[in-house]
């Protein structure tokens, strides 16, 4: 997705697509594994658990090519969350999208929610991403792609950037695309969860994260509650994409939709749905990079200099964007 970034000028106004993916799921080694409580419904369950230390409610923006967001991690109350660069829910109907645009230094996850989007970029890839569908896509070194909504009516989805550490910001770039049936799911005792990246419920994904991440689409019933553990070293956040929740500790307020919940160090996450409508969220860990970070719009380096190389790059359409030359995706 486009994030604004300012005119780049480009010249010669798309990577060699890397087949060979790597099917290694990330694993991790914690204390707990996925608990569920079992004595008492308020039991906090962890010794050290995870509480909400940021709240940030995503408010729509204009993105793109007449396309509105609800941005929360990229805004200027949470500017990043490292290794996350930034999250958007998007609801966009033709004939606003996001045309064709860059990136460099980072990874973007799209995630349907409703709908469809269909998706190309100057190396020739192309496909549709429908409901339920995740494309993992590593830009590395440069890419030049279109996202735009297929189909009619408003089309719904998340999109995630996750920064990539120096020594892979120019790798070649890849895609992982996994359809809504291929992503593995549990259910217990009125928690469904998706297992996007990671593990729950004792099921993996097989996502190979780079950058080591969890990512967890959670739907709770009515009266239902969930402790779900997080490796201690990262940082994690929570987005409540329907409902509301209790987050953290039994007695604190519920939240709303549309809310970022930035977690505090510990060891897990506790959750209660004690409303009367199904409550809908994504959890979201991540290993910190712990590394500089520059960012000018789509592209996210360590340092000015690299910075400046990279829209030396794009303009001059070398190093990574050559394709650029010659490619327009038609919006």
């Amino acid at each position: 997705m486009r994030a604004i970034f300012g005119k780049l000028l480009l010249n010669c106004t798309a990577f060699v697509r890397n087949t060979k993916l790597s099917r290694k799921p990330i694993s991790f080694s914690i204390r707990k594994n996925i608990i569920m409580s079992e004595s008492n419904e308020y039991d906090s369950c962890f010794d050290n658990p995870r509480l909400v230390i940021k709240k940030v409610l995503a408010k729509p923006q204009s993105e793109g090519n007449g396309a509105v967001v609800r941005r929360s991690i990229g805004r200027h109350e949470l500017r990043n969350l490292d290794p996350f660069l930034m999250l958007d829910e998007f609801s966009v109907s033709a004939p606003a999208g996001f045309p064709d645009h860059p990136h460099r230094g980072f990874e973007t996850v799209t995630y349907m929610l409703e709908g469809a989007f269909t998706h190309q970029d100057f190396a020739g890839h192309k496909g549709t991403i429908n409901t339920g569908d995740v494309q993992w896509m590593t830009a590395g070194r440069g890419i030049i792609h279109s996202e735009m909504p297929a189909g009619e009516g408003s089309q719904k989805g998340l999109q995630l950037w996750i920064n990539l550490s120096s020594k892979d910001k120019m790798i070649e770039p890849r895609y992982q695309e996994l359809l809504d049936e291929d992503i593995p799911q549990a259910e217990n005792n009125g928690v469904q969860v998706k297992i996007i990246a990671g593990e729950a419920m004792g099921v993996q994904s097989p996502v190979y994260t780079r950058t080591p991440t969890m990512y967890l689409d959670f739907t709770l019933q009515p009266t239902a509650y969930y402790h779900q553990a997080i490796p201690e070293s990262w940082n994690a956040f929570v987005y409540i994409i329907e409902g509301e929740g209790v987050f953290g500790i039994p007695n604190s307020g519920p939240v709303s939709a549309h809310h970022c919940l930035v977690l505090g160090p510990g060891e897990g996450l506790s959750v209660w749905n004690k409303s009367s409508k199904p409550l809908r969220f994504v959890l979201l860990g991540g290993q910190p990079l712990n590394e500089p970070v520059v960012q000018h719009g789509p592209f996210v380096m360590n340092s000015q200099d690299e910075i400046d190389q990279t829209f030396e790059d794009y303009q001059y359409c070398k190093n990574g964007f050559e394709n650029a030359r010659y490619w327009r995706s038609g919006y």
